[in-house]
């Protein structure tokens, strides 16, 4: 693990069908990041937010990829920023916002780790093109997008494709995937753990198995975690709550067991909604988590 987490804020709602999310950043500082962090034992640099335009101010060209050109601008100015904070040294955090963001994230990590592999927590796919979209909403797209699928100007963000092989992705606590998001899915072979996966197997072994295919061949794992990937009991501040997610411990293992693995280079944290959330309790789980994956433990 890097001494030294950089903090970025993308206060991101153009990828999202409900308002809200942008204020995610500003919520998960307030639950204590930084300080948690530093109990730790590690430096946190904050590097502010990056620049994201207001919805109202933008009119929507294309139904099917709703405000392409502002989430373009927001991934490549994200993709600069991870990266020079990678070329420092400095293990990036995320935070979104929705998770569209995941498309610069994961742009920006990929110029520094050449082969890199994805855990990606989440009730959904993120698996849908503009032809698949049910809503025109990228941030069911993202993953799609780092893999080489969709949109060219969103798939070749940061100047390349692919930023992902499909054998070292996994999909960690699906519980709601559309039909064709499904096909695609299973016709790159990206390996799917849903909760009935979890449930049958227990997140131990999942969590052993995601970070062996994660990790084989690669050089480093970026953890994408939407807070939708968790029970909406313990989060329920986010803006496609699914019932039957992760529990709050099984969440902390996985993370527990991210860090004994010694292969995550990097993290995003996405679709906090304060709006929706219950005195910040999204948030308290968000950082609780977080702390985990950078090594926090009872004993």
């Amino acid at each position: 693990m890097k001494k030294t987490v950089s903090v970025i804020g993308v206060p991101m709602d153009l990828g999202q069908g409900r308002r809200g999310v942008d204020m995610g950043p500003y919520a998960i500082r307030y639950a204590s990041l930084k300080e948690r962090i530093e109990r730790l034992g590690l430096t946190v640099n904050d590097q502010g937010n990056i620049n994201v335009p207001t919805a109202e101010t933008h009119d929507i060209d294309n139904q099917k990829l709703k405000y392409l050109p502002e989430v373009t601008r927001v991934s490549e100015d994200l993709a600069a920023k991870v990266a020079d904070v990678m070329a420092d040294g400095h293990f990036p955090i995320i935070l979104g916002g929705d998770h569209s963001i995941a498309i610069g994230s994961i742009a920006g990590v990929a110029q520094h780790v050449k082969k890199l592999g994805v855990i990606w927590f989440d009730a959904h796919g993120d698996m849908n093109t503009e032809d698949t979209t049910p809503s025109g909403n990228i941030h069911g797209m993202p993953l799609a997008c780092c893999i080489g699928i969709g949109n060219e100007t969103l798939v070749n963000i940061g100047g390349y494709a692919p930023k992902l092989k499909p054998e070292n992705v996994v999909i960690v606590g699906a519980r709601s995937i559309d039909p064709e998001e499904r096909e695609l899915i299973r016709a790159h072979n990206i390996t799917c753990f849903t909760m009935h996966e979890i449930d049958k197997l227990g997140i131990a072994k999942v969590m052993e198995e995601a970070i062996r295919i994660a990790s084989a061949g690669t050089d480093g794992i970026h953890l994408s975690l939407d807070l939708d990937s968790i029970d909406p009991d313990m989060a329920p501040g986010v803006g496609t709550p699914v019932l039957g997610g992760v529990t709050y411990r099984e969440g902390h293992l996985a993370m527990e067991m991210l860090f004994q693995s010694d292969k995550v280079v990097s993290c995003d944290l996405v679709e906090v909604n304060p709006i929706l959330d219950e005195q910040n309790k999204t948030a308290r789980t968000a950082v609780d988590l977080v702390c985990s994956l950078l090594g926090e433990s009872t004993m």
